[in-house]
Protein backbone atom coordinates (compact mmCIF):
# COMPACT_ATOMS: atom_id res chain seq x y z
CA UNK A 1 0.00 0.00 0.00
CA UNK A 2 1.23 3.49 -0.90
CA UNK A 3 0.02 6.75 0.67
CA UNK A 4 -0.51 9.59 -1.77
CA UNK A 5 -2.24 12.98 -1.74
CA UNK A 6 -3.86 15.45 -4.09
CA UNK A 7 -4.62 19.16 -3.78
CA UNK A 8 -8.31 19.87 -4.40
CA UNK A 9 -9.99 23.25 -4.89
CA UNK A 10 -12.94 24.24 -2.72
CA UNK A 11 -14.92 27.49 -2.36
CA UNK A 12 -12.31 28.97 -0.02
CA UNK A 13 -9.02 27.68 -1.38
CA UNK A 14 -7.16 24.42 -1.72
CA UNK A 15 -7.22 21.48 0.65
CA UNK A 16 -5.23 18.26 0.70
CA UNK A 17 -6.92 14.89 0.26
CA UNK A 18 -4.88 11.87 1.31
CA UNK A 19 -5.55 8.46 -0.23
CA UNK A 20 -4.18 4.95 0.00
CA UNK A 21 -3.34 3.08 -3.17
CA UNK A 22 -2.82 -0.62 -3.77
CA UNK A 23 -1.28 -0.59 -7.30
CA UNK A 24 -2.39 -4.09 -8.32
CA UNK A 25 -1.20 -5.75 -11.53
CA UNK A 26 -0.01 -3.63 -14.45
CA UNK A 27 -3.03 -2.24 -16.28
CA UNK A 28 -5.48 -3.40 -13.59
CA UNK A 29 -8.93 -1.79 -13.48
CA UNK A 30 -9.51 0.80 -10.77
CA UNK A 31 -11.73 0.31 -7.74
CA UNK A 32 -12.50 3.52 -5.83
CA UNK A 33 -13.58 2.92 -2.21
CA UNK A 34 -15.41 5.74 -0.42
CA UNK A 35 -16.16 5.61 3.31
CA UNK A 36 -19.06 6.65 5.52
CA UNK A 37 -19.87 9.98 7.14
CA UNK A 38 -17.53 9.84 10.16
CA UNK A 39 -15.16 7.13 8.95
CA UNK A 40 -12.03 7.17 6.75
CA UNK A 41 -10.36 5.24 3.98
CA UNK A 42 -8.63 2.80 6.31
CA UNK A 43 -11.95 1.01 6.67
CA UNK A 44 -11.15 -0.62 3.32
CA UNK A 45 -7.65 -1.89 4.14
CA UNK A 46 -8.72 -5.53 4.43
CA UNK A 47 -10.89 -5.73 1.33
CA UNK A 48 -8.43 -3.59 -0.65
CA UNK A 49 -5.60 -6.00 0.15
CA UNK A 50 -7.78 -8.93 -0.90
CA UNK A 51 -8.89 -7.32 -4.17
CA UNK A 52 -5.48 -5.89 -5.09
CA UNK A 53 -4.62 -9.16 -6.82
CA UNK A 54 -6.94 -8.01 -9.62
CA UNK A 55 -7.56 -4.31 -8.98
CA UNK A 56 -5.78 -1.03 -8.51
CA UNK A 57 -7.58 -0.01 -5.33
CA UNK A 58 -7.90 3.61 -4.20
CA UNK A 59 -9.28 4.61 -0.78
CA UNK A 60 -9.35 8.34 0.05
CA UNK A 61 -9.99 10.06 3.35
CA UNK A 62 -12.66 12.62 2.50
CA UNK A 63 -12.13 16.23 3.59
CA UNK A 64 -12.32 16.60 7.35
CA UNK A 65 -11.58 12.92 8.01
CA UNK A 66 -8.53 10.88 8.85
CA UNK A 67 -5.32 12.13 7.25
CA UNK A 68 -6.96 14.70 4.96
CA UNK A 69 -7.21 18.43 5.70
CA UNK A 70 -9.96 19.84 7.84
CA UNK A 71 -11.75 22.71 6.11
CA UNK A 72 -11.52 26.24 7.51
CA UNK A 73 -15.16 26.99 6.67
CA UNK A 74 -17.57 24.37 8.01
CA UNK A 75 -20.22 25.25 5.42
CA UNK A 76 -17.89 23.87 2.73
CA UNK A 77 -18.54 20.32 3.96
CA UNK A 78 -21.20 19.37 1.44
CA UNK A 79 -21.98 16.98 -1.37
CA UNK A 80 -20.79 19.35 -4.10
CA UNK A 81 -17.32 19.58 -2.57
CA UNK A 82 -17.10 15.83 -1.98
CA UNK A 83 -18.06 15.06 -5.58
CA UNK A 84 -15.65 17.69 -6.88
CA UNK A 85 -12.81 16.19 -4.81
CA UNK A 86 -13.60 12.69 -6.05
CA UNK A 87 -13.75 13.89 -9.66
CA UNK A 88 -10.30 15.46 -9.20
CA UNK A 89 -9.01 12.21 -7.74
CA UNK A 90 -10.39 10.18 -10.65
CA UNK A 91 -8.70 12.61 -13.05
CA UNK A 92 -5.42 12.10 -11.16
CA UNK A 93 -5.74 8.34 -11.71
CA UNK A 94 -5.78 8.91 -15.50
CA UNK A 95 -8.36 6.24 -16.33
CA UNK A 96 -11.50 6.28 -18.45
CA UNK A 97 -13.68 4.21 -16.12
CA UNK A 98 -13.75 2.94 -12.56
CA UNK A 99 -15.70 0.62 -10.31
CA UNK A 100 -17.04 2.14 -7.09
CA UNK A 101 -17.45 0.68 -3.61
CA UNK A 102 -19.17 3.05 -1.19
CA UNK A 103 -20.28 2.57 2.41
CA UNK A 104 -23.20 4.70 3.62
CA UNK A 105 -22.26 8.30 2.63
CA UNK A 106 -19.75 6.86 0.17
CA UNK A 107 -22.51 4.82 -1.43
CA UNK A 108 -24.75 7.86 -1.78
CA UNK A 109 -21.90 9.80 -3.38
CA UNK A 110 -21.45 6.92 -5.82
CA UNK A 111 -25.12 7.06 -6.79
CA UNK A 112 -25.00 10.84 -7.25
CA UNK A 113 -21.97 10.52 -9.53
CA UNK A 114 -23.38 7.52 -11.41
CA UNK A 115 -26.56 9.50 -12.11
CA UNK A 116 -24.64 12.15 -14.04
CA UNK A 117 -24.29 12.12 -17.84
CA UNK A 118 -21.06 10.58 -19.18
CA UNK A 119 -19.97 9.46 -15.71
CA UNK A 120 -16.99 7.07 -15.39
CA UNK A 121 -18.59 4.39 -13.19
CA UNK A 122 -18.76 0.88 -14.67
CA UNK A 123 -20.07 -1.07 -11.66
CA UNK A 124 -21.42 0.23 -8.37
CA UNK A 125 -21.32 -1.49 -4.97
CA UNK A 126 -23.54 0.26 -2.43
CA UNK A 127 -22.99 -0.75 1.18
CA UNK A 128 -26.09 -0.29 3.33
CA UNK A 129 -27.69 2.89 2.11
CA UNK A 130 -30.60 3.59 -0.19
CA UNK A 131 -32.68 6.36 -1.74
CA UNK A 132 -34.70 6.80 1.45
CA UNK A 133 -33.06 7.63 4.79
CA UNK A 134 -35.80 7.19 7.42
CA UNK A 135 -36.31 10.09 9.80
CA UNK A 136 -35.56 7.93 12.85
CA UNK A 137 -32.20 6.87 11.40
CA UNK A 138 -31.40 10.46 10.44
CA UNK A 139 -32.19 11.60 13.98
CA UNK A 140 -29.91 8.90 15.42
CA UNK A 141 -27.05 10.00 13.17
CA UNK A 142 -27.52 13.70 13.92
CA UNK A 143 -27.51 12.92 17.64
CA UNK A 144 -23.96 11.53 17.62
CA UNK A 145 -22.16 13.21 14.69
CA UNK A 146 -20.03 16.11 15.82
CA UNK A 147 -20.29 15.33 19.52
CA UNK A 148 -16.75 15.65 20.86
CA UNK A 149 -15.73 12.89 23.23
CA UNK A 150 -12.33 11.97 24.60
CA UNK A 151 -10.81 8.82 26.04
CA UNK A 152 -7.79 8.69 28.37
CA UNK A 153 -6.26 5.75 26.50
CA UNK A 154 -6.62 3.72 23.32
CA UNK A 155 -7.84 0.84 25.51
CA UNK A 156 -10.65 2.97 26.90
CA UNK A 157 -11.62 4.01 23.39
CA UNK A 158 -11.62 0.37 22.25
CA UNK A 159 -13.92 -0.59 25.12
CA UNK A 160 -16.39 2.11 24.04
CA UNK A 161 -16.20 1.14 20.38
CA UNK A 162 -16.94 -2.50 21.19
CA UNK A 163 -20.41 -1.33 22.20
CA UNK A 164 -20.86 1.27 19.47
CA UNK A 165 -19.77 -1.05 16.66
CA UNK A 166 -21.37 -4.23 17.92
CA UNK A 167 -23.74 -3.82 14.96
CA UNK A 168 -20.82 -4.72 12.69
CA UNK A 169 -21.11 -8.34 13.78
CA UNK A 170 -18.38 -10.61 15.19
CA UNK A 171 -14.82 -9.27 14.96
CA UNK A 172 -11.51 -10.72 16.05
CA UNK A 173 -9.40 -9.01 18.69
CA UNK A 174 -7.00 -7.85 15.96
CA UNK A 175 -9.84 -6.44 13.85
CA UNK A 176 -11.29 -4.58 16.83
CA UNK A 177 -7.94 -3.05 17.73
CA UNK A 178 -7.33 -1.97 14.12
CA UNK A 179 -10.81 -0.44 13.91
CA UNK A 180 -10.06 1.50 17.09
CA UNK A 181 -6.68 2.72 15.90
CA UNK A 182 -8.13 3.74 12.55
CA UNK A 183 -10.92 5.63 14.33
CA UNK A 184 -8.64 7.47 16.75
CA UNK A 185 -7.08 10.90 16.66
CA UNK A 186 -4.61 12.06 19.31
CA UNK A 187 -5.53 15.25 21.13
CA UNK A 188 -2.97 17.87 22.31
CA UNK A 189 -3.51 16.78 25.92
CA UNK A 190 -2.65 13.18 25.05
CA UNK A 191 -6.22 11.88 25.11
CA UNK A 192 -7.90 10.15 22.17
CA UNK A 193 -10.91 11.26 20.14
CA UNK A 194 -12.47 10.41 16.82
CA UNK A 195 -10.42 11.20 13.71
CA UNK A 196 -12.80 13.61 12.04
CA UNK A 197 -13.62 17.29 12.23
CA UNK A 198 -16.71 17.71 14.43
CA UNK A 199 -17.73 20.60 12.17
CA UNK A 200 -18.74 18.13 9.43
CA UNK A 201 -21.99 17.97 11.41
CA UNK A 202 -22.71 21.70 11.47
CA UNK A 203 -25.01 21.62 8.45
CA UNK A 204 -27.15 18.89 10.06
CA UNK A 205 -27.63 20.96 13.22
CA UNK A 206 -29.14 24.02 11.51
CA UNK A 207 -32.05 22.40 9.66
CA UNK A 208 -34.93 20.22 10.86
CA UNK A 209 -34.36 16.48 10.55
CA UNK A 210 -36.58 15.01 7.84
CA UNK A 211 -36.70 11.86 5.76
CA UNK A 212 -34.23 12.01 2.86
CA UNK A 213 -35.54 10.99 -0.58
CA UNK A 214 -33.03 10.49 -3.41
CA UNK A 215 -35.12 8.33 -5.75
CA UNK A 216 -34.63 10.58 -8.81
CA UNK A 217 -30.87 9.98 -8.63
CA UNK A 218 -31.20 6.23 -8.11
CA UNK A 219 -33.61 6.03 -11.02
CA UNK A 220 -31.04 7.74 -13.26
CA UNK A 221 -28.30 5.15 -12.58
CA UNK A 222 -27.83 2.76 -15.50
CA UNK A 223 -24.76 0.74 -14.47
CA UNK A 224 -25.05 -2.61 -12.61
CA UNK A 225 -25.57 -2.23 -8.85
CA UNK A 226 -24.73 -4.59 -6.01
CA UNK A 227 -26.67 -3.56 -2.90
CA UNK A 228 -25.27 -4.84 0.39
CA UNK A 229 -27.48 -4.72 3.47
CA UNK A 230 -27.06 -5.51 7.13
CA UNK A 231 -30.16 -7.55 7.92
CA UNK A 232 -30.97 -5.39 10.97
CA UNK A 233 -29.98 -2.04 9.45
CA UNK A 234 -32.08 1.00 10.31
CA UNK A 235 -30.46 3.09 7.57
CA UNK A 236 -31.56 0.78 4.74
CA UNK A 237 -34.92 -0.76 5.70
CA UNK A 238 -35.78 -4.01 3.96
CA UNK A 239 -38.81 -2.54 2.18
CA UNK A 240 -36.61 0.16 0.64
CA UNK A 241 -34.08 -2.45 -0.48
CA UNK A 242 -36.88 -4.51 -2.02
CA UNK A 243 -38.18 -1.44 -3.87
CA UNK A 244 -34.71 -0.82 -5.33
CA UNK A 245 -34.62 -4.36 -6.68
CA UNK A 246 -38.16 -4.02 -8.05
CA UNK A 247 -37.41 -0.76 -9.84
CA UNK A 248 -33.89 -1.53 -11.08
CA UNK A 249 -33.45 -4.59 -13.26
CA UNK A 250 -29.67 -4.12 -13.10
CA UNK A 251 -29.52 -4.32 -9.28
CA UNK A 252 -29.02 -7.29 -6.96
CA UNK A 253 -29.34 -7.47 -3.17
CA UNK A 254 -27.21 -9.44 -0.70
CA UNK A 255 -28.03 -9.38 3.01
CA UNK A 256 -25.79 -10.35 5.92
CA UNK A 257 -27.53 -11.83 8.96
CA UNK A 258 -27.07 -10.34 12.41
CA UNK A 259 -25.46 -7.13 11.15
CA UNK A 260 -26.79 -3.59 11.29
CA UNK A 261 -25.38 -0.46 9.70
CA UNK A 262 -23.11 -1.27 8.01
CA UNK A 263 -21.40 -4.53 6.97
CA UNK A 264 -17.69 -3.84 7.69
CA UNK A 265 -16.38 -5.82 4.68
CA UNK A 266 -13.90 -7.73 6.83
CA UNK A 267 -15.17 -11.31 6.58
CA UNK A 268 -14.43 -13.61 3.67
CA UNK A 269 -18.11 -13.99 2.71
CA UNK A 270 -18.55 -10.21 2.46
CA UNK A 271 -15.32 -9.78 0.50
CA UNK A 272 -16.18 -12.67 -1.83
CA UNK A 273 -19.62 -11.17 -2.54
CA UNK A 274 -18.00 -7.92 -3.68
CA UNK A 275 -15.26 -9.69 -5.64
CA UNK A 276 -17.69 -11.93 -7.49
CA UNK A 277 -19.86 -8.99 -8.54
CA UNK A 278 -16.95 -6.84 -9.71
CA UNK A 279 -15.33 -9.60 -11.73
CA UNK A 280 -18.53 -10.94 -13.32
CA UNK A 281 -18.55 -10.87 -17.10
Amino acid sequence: MIERSIQCLGPHGFHRIVYSEWPGPVGAPVLLCVHGLTRNGKDFDTIAEALSARYRVIAPDMAGRGRSDYLAIAADYDVKLYLSDLAALIARLDVECIDWLGTSMGGTLGVLMAALPRNPIRRLVINDVGPILPKAAAERIVAYVGVEVSFPSIEAMEAALRKIYSVFGPMTEAQMRKLTEDSAGRRPDGSFGFAYDPHIADAFKTTPVTEVNLWPFWDAVTCPILLLRGAVSDVLPRDVADEIIRRKANAELVEFAGIGHAPPLLSEDQIATVRDFLTAK
